[in-house]
């Protein structure tokens, strides 16, 4: 005869989920508390064809981390548009036209997941990490939210540390 589980025996007692509300950003020069969302890393992988007389294989190609995306909110002081500006400042000065060297304008983040107490549970190590867009956003006479940036990050490694 066939079992039954109940849920509370498929699950152990512990169980506990990470949450997608807890969990710190951090960027160099842009205070944490400016972040309101941001995306945890994707990878895709390439594929390459290997022909060999009637059939195909195939086998892992290079592995691409794709961009993330952070939206801050932007308060009056500290002005969340001025670190912005001061990261993009970096990559490409407008007022002179003179852009940066890589050693300036990529930066390292974390981004840190936290359980209900405040304790790092995964850590993901950003590593050389560029902004590929910054958009400061529309207003609105009829809005009443708060004004929010947008920032497109592209970075070229990532390792998860725990």
């Amino acid at each position: 005869m066939a079992e039954t589980l109940a849920v509370q025996d498929m699950l152990p007692n512990k169980f506990e989920p990470k949450r997608k509300f807890r969990w710190v950003f951090a960027i160099e020069g842009i205070d944490a508390f400016l972040m309101k969302a941001a995306t945890r890393p994707n990878m895709t992988f390439s594929e390459q064809e290997l022909h060999f007389i009637n059939s195909r294989r195939y086998v892992a190609g290079k592995m691409n981390f794709d961009p993330i995306t952070v939206t801050l909110y932007d308060p009056i002081a500290p002005s969340g548009a001025q670190q912005v500006m001061e990261w993009v400042r970096t990559h490409f000065e407008s007022v002179s036209g003179r852009a940066g060297y890589a050693d300036f304008y990529k930066r390292d983040c974390q981004i840190k997941m936290l359980d209900p107490v405040g304790t790092v549970v995964e850590l993901w190590d950003l590593k050389g990490c560029m902004l590929n867009n910054a958009n400061f956003n529309d207003l609105d006479y009829t809005a009443e939210d708060p004004t929010e940036i947008s920032l497109g990050i592209r970075f070229d490694n990532c390792v998860l540390q725990y």
